[in-house]
């Protein structure tokens, strides 16, 4: 009998092994008498697949609900989601709910994963630290905004401020920049990737199965926008509303498949929040009209007419034709490197491969 593993990497392969062999298929045997040996019945997993999902749905609630809890974080037409006192006492309820849905989860994956500390925090993705990954994470978002990041930074003449840090310090110093680009990300990452995906891991569910289901439930989270969006917005007709709400869903899953991607394929939670945080940075990337002008704004100063202002306009055609054109390439790119540049050697239990 093999000696127990004693380094966290040698149990870390015990735990990849036991998933190999109970949730994904039993081993091949040349002596054995009946099928039932050959492929021996799996066993049930560490957590079960009800359990898994209803850890998520309370760990989503016990996130959002505390927003409305309260008359400092309740919005109302007379207190905005961006006022200062309601972002700080929003920061305070979500740092409480994270704290409590982290405990949770680290409760049950000890208790019904029988895993040690070690596995634990490997599991949650905290631990090892790889900067590598982190780095690689980041070039593959900067490769899919290529276009964005040539926009803001080459034609709107930002890199200058990009490279001095000063747009990173005016725009950290502000409560609603440190909200958008410090504790959502933390916080949301935490939730959806690093307690949410383990528990799914331990209820056997496969890698592709994680990436496309739990990202609803954070896409779900952010359906309650609609409401706020709602009273802060009584005048927009409900369809519209309801229209808004829809499409945030939709590009809030979809970042949440591609995180949960890159949280598995590298074990690893600071590259996801360091790559939400980006996102949020950049935006949503502009999809029509002519770069150096916001859509809807007249192109020459006041006074001139477009017509007047298109022969004096700094930026011609030729800018706005290489922004659509990285904005291609930057998406073709992403697509080449998304398997190259999420490679790690500390994937987690069945890691989807480039087949």
């Amino acid at each position: 009998m093999p000696p127990p593993p004693k380094s966290w990497k040698d149990r870390f392969g015990a735990l990849e092994k036991m998933y190999e062999k109970h949730f994904k298929g039993g081993e091949f045997c040349n002596n054995c008498s009946s099928m039932s040996d050959v492929w021996p019945a799996p066993k049930p997993p560490a957590v079960s697949p009800t359990a898994a999902a209803l850890l998520s749905v309370l760990f989503t609630v016990v996130y959002v609900l505390p927003f409305y809890l309260s008359s400092a974080t309740r919005p109302s037409p007379q207190l905005t989601r961006d006022a200062p006192s309601s972002i700080r006492a929003r920061i305070r309820a979500v740092t409480s709910s994270s704290i409590l849905s982290a405990g949770l989860t680290v409760f049950v994956l000890h208790r019904s994963g029988d895993l040690a500390a070690a596995d634990i925090l490997r599991l949650l993705g905290v631990w090892p630290v790889s900067p590598v990954d982190s780095a690689k994470t980041i070039l593959l978002v900067a490769i899919l905004f290529a276009g964005p990041l040539f926009e803001y930074g080459i034609v709107d003449g930002q890199l200058k401020d990009w490279v001095r840090g000063r747009d990173v310090i005016q725009t950290l110093s502000s409560w609603i920049g440190y909200r958008n680009y410090v504790v959502g990300p933390v916080s949301e990452e935490l939730i959806w990737r690093a307690l949410i995906i383990p528990l799914h891991i331990l209820a056997g569910f496969s890698a592709n199965k994680i990436i496309f289901l739990t990202p609803l439930y954070f896409g779900i989270a952010h359906v309650h926008h609609l409401y706020e969006f709602r009273l802060t917005h009584p005048q927009t007709p409900l369809l519209l509303a309801v229209l808004r709400s829809l499409f945030q869903f939709t590009y809030t899953s979809l970042f949440g498949f591609f995180a949960a991607f890159v949280f598995i394929r590298t074990g690893n939670v600071y590259s996801v929040i360091l790559a939400h945080t980006f996102c949020n940075w950049m935006g949503l990337p502009r999809l029509y009209g002519r770069v150096g002008v916001q859509p809807g704004e007249p192109i020459g100063p006041p006074g001139k007419s477009d017509e007047q202002a298109r022969g004096e306009h700094v930026h011609g055609p030729a800018w706005t034709l290489a922004y659509y054109v990285l904005l291609v390439v930057g998406a073709v790119g992403f697509y080449w490197q998304l398997f190259p540049l999420t490679e790690s050697s500390h994937a987690l239990p069945g890691a989807p491969k480039k087949g």
